[in-house]
């Protein structure tokens, strides 16, 4: 069941939370860090890619710049533009895009949970990219940045998100992409209380977004409870920063591939190739959108072609053989393209369905690239089994937007 409580939350007052709020550290790199917090001592960039204090270049994994991350939030917390909360809480925090709200809950959620198994994992994750942020967690002694799970949907949960949200946020804007935020406080006893019992109900969590933070965050509490002798399991290093949201709220988007070349093919053998194991339908020169599961959309030399699997090319009772990005992975990518590691060819980019397809089109119009796939979004059912299952997500599998923005909670491993 999953263990879950309150915490006193640190944030920037009411005032500032614009000021204070940024992207998450891995969304954008540290020129463009550098550029959105220019003019702005109060942004949150200053802690969570404190190479934009020094020289460009400077090298983000620099011992120099973990340590002005410290120096940073020390500074930020001396000068009130983040203060703790007095007491406990619970908060509420929804995000509006394209006029869909999703709320979630802001938890602070159990090591043990994730070491045991019951927050559940989709994707792999890269040691040197957990090392980053455990070194960023374990100097600064706190979760600056949430993760982002979702949960079984629970009506008891959805009640308490109503009503709380019924009430008028403590933070309420709109981020310079366009993307709404809303924060509130949850302060009722009772309601806190049973926010508690209602996750302990739930067998399990699952990361949606937010890998290598969630296993930094619980390498770095296991390792504190390994260190301390006196270890009793209530101490608040047992838990790190989570927001919870109902999985009926969220929506993945597409996850899109662009590609260098044809592996010596013509347009023309590549389409007959790939009409051994696809319907493919050509669709002119509109932008054709993937209408259903198993239905792909290709960019080629101007024209857009709808690519429909074949029966017998995807196994829908197999949790990764019915996945789109496996079967383009493996009948397209690896049969015709000769790409086999989508981590590490050069020979393939992946683009956000943020972007829309018009983004695919351009890079392949501009040259870059010789042609885009386009991919019918994964469902939050098939990310859950793949998770229920043990199994792994191939790599640039789903996209969620909007992002957690970072900054309007961080939770204190100090108790």
């Amino acid at each position: 069941m999953a263990k879950v409580k309150p915490f006193k939350g640190i944030r920037p007052p009411k005032e500032l939370v614009e000021d204070v709020a940024s992207r998450p550290y891995d969304v954008l790199n540290s020129e463009e860090a550098r550029i959105e917090a220019d003019g702005n001592p109060r942004s949150l960039y200053h802690i969570i890619k404190p190479e934009i204090d020094f020289e460009p270049g400077t090298d983000e994994h620099d011992p120099k710049v973990y340590d002005r991350a410290v120096d940073n939030f020390k500074a930020f917390r001396r000068n009130g533009w983040l203060v703790q909360d007095a007491e406990e809480h619970y908060y509420i925090y929804a995000q509006t895009m394209d006029g869909r709200t999703q709320y979630g809950i802001v938890v602070a959620a159990n090591v043990d949970d994730y070491m045991e198994g019951r927050i559940k994992k989709h994707e792999l994750t890269r040691r040197d990219k957990e090392e980053d942020r455990m070194k960023h967690v374990r100097i600064n002694n706190a979760n600056i940045e949430p993760v982002f799970f979702a949960f079984p949907d629970n009506e008891a949960l959805e009640a308490v998100i109503r009503e709380v949200a019924a009430g008028k946020p403590e933070y309420d804007f709109i981020a310079p992409d366009g993307f709404g935020h809303h924060f509130w406080v949850v302060d009722n006893k009772e309601m806190i209380a049973r926010i508690t019992e209602e996750f302990a109900k739930i067998p399990y969590l699952y990361i949606a977004d937010g890998h290598h933070r969630s296993a930094a965050a619980a390498l770095v509490g296991n390792e504190k409870a390994k260190q301390n002798p006196a270890h009793r399991g209530d101490e608040e290093y047992n838990y790190f920063l989570a927001v919870a949201f109902p999985a009926s709220h969220l929506k993945i988007i597409d996850y899109n591939r662009v590609v260098r070349d044809l592996n010596g093919l013509s347009a023309a053998e590549f389409l007959h190739k790939l009409e051994q194991n696809f319907v493919v339908e050509d669709k002119c020169v509109e932008i054709y959108t993937p209408k259903a599961l198993h239905n792909f959309s290709l960019y080629l030399d101007g024209r857009w072609y709808s690519l429909t699997a074949r029966e017998g090319t995807y196994n829908d009772a197999d949790p990764i053989g019915v996945l789109d990005v496996t079967i383009s992975s493996d009948l397209i990518l690896r049969d015709i393209i000769g790409i086999t590691d989508l981590r590490s060819d050069k020979r393939i980019d992946f683009v956000g369905g943020i972007r829309g397809l018009g983004e695919l089109k351009r890079r392949v119009d501009s040259g870059e690239m010789a042609f885009a796939l386009a991919l019918y979004p994964v469902s939050m059912k098939q990310l859950m089994d793949i998770a229920d299952t043990g199994n792994i997500m191939p790599p640039k599998t789903t996209w969620f937007e909007p992002k957690l923005r970072s900054g309007l909670i961080i939770h204190s491993l100090e108790d």
